[in-house]
């Protein structure tokens, strides 16, 4: 979900840094200083303009919420939208690469991952540029706690069936899976991205929630 370039995206970091993370690699291993409460950690990669992230930081004030995005205008925007509604204590927004992840989470650090709607990376030779590639799921295992979850939604079917072999291939444990997550008995509990209310109508979306058993 890119924008056109905004040269003032720096500016709006830093000018809200209340609600970004601007030095996210001091805060490696201690985010809950960051947060009012010490809670359990959620962290969505790719969080766009920041629907998904406010939405389940509103909806559930018992967990701290993180939401990382690569790209700076797209981050602005998030944060320009974000202040037009309530200010939310359990909410933070980061602006980094998700292939750097372990110079800012500590190992054992995140209770649960989101990954929706990533880019599916197509051509064969980027295969492991996908974010459910064996690379990163051997990072998010490093980095989710014991009995940790990711949730994971695309609307690419090629991209689906690739990580559900990934994920199985890399001995992570399917908790769910769906097909046809807006036909499914957990539709009405599913907080969409800005992405999938535009992007819905063309097709289904695909859903699978994972977790390591750690012993």
């Amino acid at each position: 979900m890119r924008l056109r370039n905004n040269p003032k995206a720096y500016e709006i970091m830093e000018e809200n840094a209340d609600l970004v993370i601007l030095k996210p690699e001091e805060h490696k291993g201690h985010y809950h200083d960051i947060f009012e409460i010490n809670q359990p950690l959620y962290i969505e990669i790719g969080m766009g303009k920041g629907d998904f992230i406010y939405q389940n930081a509103l909806k559930h004030p018992e967990n701290n919420y993180i939401g990382i995005e690569k790209f700076p205008s797209v981050l602005a925007a998030a944060i320009n939208k974000i202040n037009k509604n309530q200010s939310l204590p359990n909410l933070k927004l980061m602006h980094f690469d998700a292939i750097e992840l372990e110079n800012v989470f500590e190992n054992g650090e995140i209770d649960h991952l989101f990954l929706n709607f990533s880019d599916p990376w197509p051509k064969k030779r980027h295969a492991k540029r996908r974010l459910t590639s064996s690379a990163f799921l051997d990072v998010y295992r490093r980095l989710l706690k014991k009995d940790g979850v990711i949730e994971f939604k695309t609307d690419n079917r090629g991209l689906f069936e690739y990580s559900l072999q990934s994920v199985t291939e890399n001995n992570y444990h399917l908790d769910y899976v769906s097909l046809d997550l807006h036909n499914s008995p957990e539709a009405d509990d599913n907080i969409m991205t800005e992405y999938e209310r535009k992007f819905s109508v063309n097709g289904p979306i695909y859903k699978m929630i994972i977790s390591d058993c750690k012993e």
